[in-house]
């Protein structure tokens, strides 16, 4: 990948966007990650307002260090970017309290994108004070391959400038930008669950293996003999994660009235 080139056409693609759809900047969340992380300086390189929003939910030490020393990173380099950091705990723990008790294991995985969700929230608030648009930050093995994301929650936003990039082409992207090293070499983490685990912890597949997986999917002609027993697993992980996620992947789902029963 020519990551010269692939920078300059993606700021020259928000420039133009923010043009044509009359607003005047972006606001992000970062989190400590390398997505969040591209996807900032990515917009701070276009020179329009940039303001990147800190939302931590009983957020990791390590992560909030990360997401602190990047935004730092892009204000001493970049005028345009400025910061706000909105704690979203209390607010977290307002929300589970006014819900209703039930299975432990449910309600883990209902508060888990409840997290996501309360952030787009607070991003498109700041979008709105400001006639901002906010920025997506999902690549494109996690936007179109997997699904990897909340629904409405980090899926939430208005354009996505790395979607068409897959993870390593992402931290390629992060190398010639300048990302700082804590990020690069952080394993990568939605950090929505309060732990250690990873992205990997929790599909079952490194980010190149997913790659190799999707890059398998598209071919017309697979000859699942020549793969090895790990391979399988993958691919299997791969399609099946694509299959339930496809209603995350497709637009809305609109019920047509036929003429007649108008």
């Amino acid at each position: 990948m020519n990551t010269t080139e692939v920078k300059n056409h993606i700021v020259n693609w928000l420039k133009d966007y923010v043009q044509t759809s009359q607003t005047k900047g972006f606001v992000i969340g970062v989190s400590g990650g390398i997505d969040s992380a591209v996807t900032s300086t990515l917009a701070a390189e276009t020179g329009l307002p940039l303001i990147c929003i800190e939302m931590p939910i009983y957020q990791s030490d390590k992560e909030v260090d990360r997401a602190k020393k990047h935004i730092d990173f892009l204000k001493d380099n970049y005028p345009n970017v400025s910061s706000v950091k909105t704690e979203l705990t209390a607010v977290f723990d307002a929300f589970i309290a006014a819900m209703p008790e039930t299975d432990e294991e449910d309600r883990k995985m209902g508060l888990v994108n409840t997290r996501a969700r309360l952030r787009m929230t607070t991003l498109y608030y700041f979008a709105a004070l400001n006639n901002y648009l906010v920025l997506g930050t999902g690549n494109k093995v996690e936007d179109f391959g997997v699904g990897f994301y909340t629904k409405y929650g980090d899926g939430g936003v208005d354009i996505s400038p790395i979607a068409d990039l897959v993870k390593t082409e992402v931290y390629e992207l992060g190398k010639e930008l300048n990302i700082i090293n804590d990020i690069l070499i952080a394993p990568p983490t939605d950090g929505l669950w309060g732990d250690e685990r990873t992205d990997e912890d929790q599909i079952g597949a490194s980010y190149p293996e997913l790659e190799w997986a999707m890059e398998m999917a598209e071919q017309a002609n697979i000859d699942f003999t020549a793969f090895t027993s790990r391979e399988r697993e993958v691919f299997e992980i791969y399609t099946g994660l694509n299959t339930i996620n496809q209603h995350k992947m497709q637009p809305i789902p609109v019920c047509s009235i036929p003429n007649e029963l108008r």
